[in-house]
């Protein structure tokens, strides 16, 4: 079976619309050190986070896309042209009451082959250990 693709940048997307639909502000709270991050450092926390106010009012071209998340915005009267991996945002949340979604921790970014080493073990198989190491791990979230 082949790898999926993060399902990261979709829910981004719909819950940027569902912010939106209901008038209200929303918030990216991006891991700012993770790789491929470019987000003025000046405003990072102590944490190495950044909360980011993308409101179709406060940043221009927005683009969601699967692969990156970019838009150019204002720091303190200065503009900033933003990039972000769907994978280093911890959180998307509206200003007005804290709805939204906690991702949790950064999702590494997928080499373009789809494997974490061309899709082979160490000993060139693929079979019996990759398949097991490959299944689907819930957790209980209370």
């Amino acid at each position: 079976m082949a790898e999926l693709t993060s399902r990261r940048p979709y829910l981004i997307r719909a819950l940027y619309d569902w912010v939106l639909d209901n008038d209200l502000t929303p918030h990216l709270l991006v891991a700012a050190d993770a790789e491929g991050v470019d987000v003025p450092h000046q405003f990072v926390t102590e944490d190495g986070k950044i909360t980011v106010n993308i409101s179709p009012g406060a940043v221009r071209g927005l683009s969601l896309d699967n692969a990156l998340i970019s838009f150019s915005a204002r720091f303190s009267g200065q503009s900033y042209d933003v990039s972000v991996p769907p994978g280093a945002v911890l959180a998307l949340y509206a200003r007005e009451n804290g709805e939204g979604m906690l991702f949790g921790e950064v999702e590494p970014p997928t080499p373009p082959d789809g494997g974490p080493d061309g899709g082979d073990d160490a000993d060139g198989e693929s079979g019996e250990q990759t398949a097991q190491s490959k299944r689907a791990h819930l957790k209980v979230v209370k």
